[in-house]
């Protein structure tokens, strides 16, 4: 702050080198956030390799990278959320009722196990669950942005009304025998390699360009860090924010097409409790919950980590009820890491 308020000539060099110094200092520990994680990973799978010689087959770290897909497409909404200083819990709904939506309105009744409408052509349905995603996101971006009210609170209700709306059009029950276009991506595989791995990696790959070299990206970095003094240089707070919330529920529509499209059914509680492993992930990457810090191969490896530790536990014979614990367990010692690598003073 005393670079921009202080206007004395001769001290202006004297202000503008402890700032640089601050940027590169704050840039350098950007970098080792992003990196933090890589030698958790290898340590993973030096244990993984040292429970089970099946770890480093090629079979186990395809399926680990797929079961991976549909997680790290939320955390990847998420991410960008968090950055720009906003959250969205409504991403846990949407991955399921988004699907959940599509095939109603476009499969007919079956034997009174489920009651759709039938109204369009099947080949609709992965267009009407994308757009079910951009208009729960601008309804969300509507009641933030324009009506003020809590963010929080915003996409907590609509969490819970999301959810009762997935399970009474489903009835309760799984939904099958869904249209080919609706688990072609899902069940595809590219040149030996499940098509959802290659779909993700290109858009992470796509979400840290962006941030890292696109002028509204990097815009998403000054809002999260401070939205009054963005507005001030100029960006445009509200749009970005708005997009960004619609771009978060479209990659969660996404990642339930592909969800649905790999188990071949949408769940009547498809998405329940995802919300703890996607915020788990994401503050491990090292993406601050008060926004404008984090990165998107940061939260990539949150993810990794957290589904390699599954896979390990698995292979150990470890029974799955732990995994919730574990999760958990992992989020505060991130939260603790993270207080005290940053170098941040409490008040």
């Amino acid at each position: 702050m005393t670079a921009t308020t202080d206007v004395t000539e001769p001290e202006t060099g004297s202000v503008q080198a402890p700032a640089a110094d601050t940027a590169r200092r704050g840039l350098a520990l950007g970098r080792f956030r992003d990196l933090s994680l890589v030698p958790v990973i290898l340590v993973l799978g030096l244990i993984g390799f040292i429970v089970s010689p099946a770890f480093l087959t090629a079979d186990n770290l395809i399926g680990v990278a797929q079961q991976s897909t549909e997680l790290s497409l939320l955390v990847l909404a998420t991410a960008l959320i968090l950055i720009v200083g906003r959250m969205d819990l409504s991403l846990e709904s949407t991955i399921g009722v988004a699907p959940v939506i599509a095939v109603w309105l476009v499969l007919p009744s079956s034997g009174g196990r489920f009651t759709g409408l039938g109204l369009l052509p099947e080949w609709t349905a992965v267009p009407l669950c994308l757009l079910t995603g951009v208009l729960i996101g601008a309804a969300n971006g509507f009641l933030i942005l324009k009506l003020r009210l809590n963010g929080f609170i915003v996409t907590l209700g609509g969490l819970t009304m999301l959810r009762g709306l997935q399970v009474a059009l489903s009835e309760g029950q799984s939904i099958v025998d869904l249209p080919p276009s609706f688990t072609y991506l899902g069940k595809a595989s590219w040149l030996g390699v499940p098509a959802a791995i290659w779909i993700c990696a290109v858009l992470f790959a796509l979400g840290g360009s962006a941030l890292a070299w696109l002028r509204h990206g990097r815009a998403l970095y000054a809002i999260g860090g401070n939205a009054e003094a963005a507005r001030t240089a100029g960006i445009r707070v509200d749009r970005i924010v708005w997009v960004v919330l619609v771009l978060g529920s479209l990659l969660a529509a996404f990642a339930g097409i592909l969800y649905s499209g790999h188990y071949g059914s949408v769940s009547a509680t498809q998405g329940s409790g995802w919300i703890f492993q996607v915020f788990a992930a994401t503050v491990i990457g090292g993406v601050s919950l008060n926004g404008g810090k984090g990165s998107v191969f940061g939260a990539l490896t949150g993810v990794l980590t957290l589904q390699l530790v599954v896979n390990v536990m698995t292979l150990a014979g470890v029974p799955p009820l732990w995994n919730q614990f574990l999760n958990g367990a992992i989020i505060i010692v991130a939260l603790i890491i993270s207080r005290f690598a940053s170098g941040e003073k409490q008040e």
